[in-house]
């Protein structure tokens, strides 16, 4: 596959079916990889990949300081830690009060309100919680976007944990399940699963119409859906 030298970084060069160009780093590896259209000339991905260089430093230092993948690091839910929301790596800060268990949110603080005498598995709850209603808060909006897009109903939808899906989608039902570990993920991640899942309403099975609607309705999912795989394979 072949590679571009940037300032002594190798980036792996790939050219795919996508409209636009896009520059990764991936967290659990360092992994440096532009996905580029199959058209696109050496010289413009060159000059692109130059126009990021203060980008990919800054990326590069959150990586060495982030060895593990997101939803997967073991933790144990005291000040100091790292836990994410939304693509971005917040420090956690726990506070003890009498009163409910809350999280309040504040530049790059993940800030942990819980009652005396809490333990790591109350902790987590507390956390996961906060991460279904963000969800619960975001979903409704690309559920709207995509209906209207699709011209297909979801009739129902909901957030848990799963292992080995990022999404599943009962047709019959109308109904779609996120997984929980998205909130930590970038938005677009989030969305490129609500698509994944609104087009099962459509075509039931992983074929030919399936991905000519993926590519239809979300161009760049290739690039999204490789992200993901990062951390966890997905169909």
């Amino acid at each position: 596959m072949p590679i571009i030298k940037i300032n002594g970084h190798s980036i792996e060069l790939v050219r795919k079916k996508i409209k636009n160009i896009y520059l990764r780093v991936y967290p659990g590896s360092g992994k440096i990889k532009i996905s580029a259209p199959q058209r696109m000339s050496e010289v413009a991905i060159y000059n692109f990949a130059i126009s990021k260089s203060e980008w990919l430093i800054k990326q590069l230092a959150k990586t060495q300081s982030v060895k593990r993948k997101p939803h997967i690091e073991s933790k144990k839910y005291i000040s100091g830690e790292k836990h994410y929301f939304a693509g971005t790596a917040y420090e956690l800060k726990v506070f003890i009060h009498s009163a409910k268990p809350r999280i309040i949110l504040t530049n790059k603080v993940l800030e942990l309100y819980v009652r005396s005498g809490s333990n790591a598995a109350k902790r987590e709850k507390v956390l996961n919680e906060w991460y279904r209603s963000q969800l619960k808060r975001i979903i409704p909006d690309y559920i709207s976007k995509w209906e209207n897009a699709m011209k297909v109903k979801v009739k129902e939808f909901g957030v848990k944990s799963m292992k080995t899906r990022w999404g599943t989608c009962n047709r019959t039902a109308g109904r779609i399940w996120l997984n929980l570990q998205l909130a930590k993920y970038r938005p677009e991640c989030l969305e490129y699963i609500v698509v994944h899942e609104m087009i099962h309403l459509i075509e039931r099975k992983h074929n030919k119409r399936f991905y000519f609607l993926m590519d239809k309705f979300l161009p760049d999912w290739k690039v999204l859906k490789e992200e993901l795989n990062d951390q966890m394979k997905y169909n």
